[in-house]
């Protein structure tokens, strides 16, 4: 097993140090705030940066050079942050790390990692019993924004969903199990097939509808992800929305619109 130093004691790297100590890795840290440079890198195997992304290229450069792999943990970002470095790496657990309790044990859950570089990113991913993805740096940031779409953006549509039903009258709760049935039809289908909905039949009438009956502050979020749905199942018909003026919807029926019947 690895020594491992983690530098910044956040989230992540708090999530990282103890899912790392769980599986028999030796780990000092999280190294908060303040830490000298001149020695945290000195006497491990790995030295793991859980930090800003804005500030892994200059914490990089303050590290004394070593024999130790320094690896990052940003998804987006690629090898070049750690070019001072002979031995780099970069290890972005594709998962969210609300809280340390729960992020730990996420991180030993066989989820998947995203490597590059030193061979040292894809032991201590294995270590973890993470499923193991090389991503170049080239590919780095539409990974990233991949990422970014499944989580973020999933959560900010929920937000919506919860001020929408709230106007109603409802709680977010009364649509959990609709989300969490959406998300499972994904994995076993796909996101095409699993698409139902208005959108997908082509209903303008009944968009048009909800347009009309709900708050305009949320007309500009409802009307990306009818384009989306549209896109996902008519392909380049999806233009058919997407010109549209962003107060109206049109009554349009496109043959080529994929018709799924929730």
């Amino acid at each position: 097993m690895a020594r491992i130093r983690i530098v910044g004691a956040g989230r992540a790297g708090s999530s990282m140090a103890r899912a790392l100590r769980s599986v028999g890795h030796e780990v000092s840290g999280p190294v908060a705030r303040g830490f000298d440079p001149a020695t945290v890198g000195l006497d491990v195997d790995a030295l793991i940066l859980a930090i800003s992304d804005d500030a892994i290229a200059e914490v990089a450069r303050s590290l004394p050079v070593t024999d130790a792999v320094v690896l990052h943990l940003s998804g987006s970002l690629g090898l070049d942050v750690l070019a001072c470095h002979p031995r780099a790496a970069a290890l972005h657990p594709l998962i969210t790390l609300p809280t340390v309790e729960l992020g730990a044990e996420r991180l030993v859950s066989g989820i998947t990692f995203a490597v590059a570089g030193d061979p040292m990113a894809q032991e201590l991913a294995g270590s973890l019993g993470g499923r193991i993805v090389e991503v170049a740096d080239a590919d780095r940031p539409r990974y990233h924004a991949a990422a970014c779409i499944a989580a973020n953006h999933v959560v900010a549509l929920l937000g919506q969903a919860e001020r929408v039903a709230a106007s109603a009258g409802l709680s977010l709760e009364a649509f959990l199990d609709l989300s969490r049935a959406a998300l499972d039809d994904v994995a076993i289908l796909g996101p095409r097939n699993a698409l139902t909905g208005p959108a997908a039949r082509g209903d303008w009438s009944t968009l048009q509808r909800h347009l009309d009956a709900i708050d305009p502050a949320e007309h500009t979020g409802y009307r990306a992800g009818v384009g989306l749905a549209l896109e996902l199942s008519a392909g380049a018909d999806a233009e058919l929305v997407a010109e549209e003026p962003v107060d109206e919807i049109p009554e349009v029926r496109s043959p080529s619109v994929v018709s799924l019947v929730g």
